[in-house]
């Protein structure tokens, strides 16, 4: 019983750490990735990379979505 109490926490702490992240976030993740690739010195590695990362997130959920962020079909 405590066994299947810690997994349900465990699980319930995991989703919410995984929670969709806002749109903002990806706009701009684009927007810091651009001004990077005009000026190399103005972003961190890590930075870049995390925001590289949101934007594939973004990418593979918005492929997956068969309606847009106002819920209107895509096809």
């Amino acid at each position: 019983m405590i066994r299947l109490a810690f997994t349900i926490a465990a699980l319930a702490a995991f989703a919410l750490s995984a929670r969709a992240e806002d749109r903002s976030v990806l706009l701009n993740c684009k927007a810091f990735v651009e001004r990077a690739s005009k000026d190399a010195n103005a972003a961190s590695e890590a930075e870049l990379t995390r925001c590289r990362q949101v934007i594939r997130e973004w990418a593979l959920r918005d492929a997956r979505t068969t309606v847009d962020e106002h819920g209107k079909p895509l096809r």
